[in-house]
């Protein structure tokens, strides 16, 4: 076979496969909005959070499908949980393990296993994965990561409900600093514009619009405060 023609087979085999990786991607981002989550979560969420009401445990479950399109989306990679709220639903959809490992399995392809996250340090490596949930949270919102003016579901949670274990962010925390209050966790923390963050695709123009728009509907909730640290746990590793 001419050397052309053996080129031309390899790059439609190359183009093909990363459009079956797409629709792949599509199909598994479609599954974790749909799935229904099995009978009973939203109660043993209730028994942990007595002053939930069901649309309130419903929005909880939305949040945790929004973290999970945020593993999808970060291609697998670790992802941090930056809710207390949040996280304790994961852990009691771990708990229905055939209806976990299912889920996981049509989702990911994997199993997404939970470990501990680390707070927000000094040290870069260990924040990669809440700044990569921050990252693809704001993207599924339609918020520019670097100039976040609202907080994306996951990150707002918390503060909504006055969680007195809970996490809190804001998107912009320069007044807080302008008091001198240094300990404060704001969304363009997340962002150090350094090159090392060439994993994290950026479709925002310098003047801060959106160049596409995102595939989800989703309604930030609105959260106030600030501390210094996200809770719960890692996906990915």
């Amino acid at each position: 076979m001419p050397v052309f023609l053996s080129l031309l087979v390899v790059g439609s085999s190359l183009v093909s496969f990363v459009f079956w990786l797409r629709y792949q991607r599509s199909q598994r981002a479609d599954f974790i909005r749909t799935y229904m989550f099995p009978p009973g979560l939203l109660d043993k969420l209730a028994q942990r959070r007595q002053d939930l009401h069901l649309k309130d445990r419903q929005l909880v479950a939305r949040a945790l499908r929004q973290y999970f399109l945020v593993y999808l989306k970060s291609g697998l990679k670790p992802v941090a949980m930056p809710s207390q709220l949040v996280d304790d639903l994961w852990h009691e959809f771990i708990l229905y393990t055939r209806h976990y490992q299912q889920f996981c399995k049509q989702a990911f392809g994997q199993y997404m296993h939970h470990t501990p996250a680390a707070v927000l340090s000094e040290n870069r490596r260990s924040n990669d994965a809440l700044r990569r949930t921050w990252w693809y949270a704001c993207l599924e919102e339609n918020i520019n990561p670097q100039r976040a003016t609202r907080l994306p579901l996951l990150f707002a949670l918390d503060a909504k409900y006055n969680l007195s274990d809970g996490f809190y962010y804001q998107a912009d925390c320069s007044a807080l600093r302008a008091n001198g209050d240094g300990t404060a966790y704001c969304g363009g923390d997340f962002y150090n514009g350094s090159s090392s963050d060439s994993d994290f695709s950026f479709p925002f123009s310098s003047d801060g619009s959106h160049h596409n728009s995102g595939d989800s509907s989703i309604d930030s909730a609105d959260g106030s405060g600030c501390n210094g640290g996200c809770s719960g746990g890692c996906g990915g590793d």
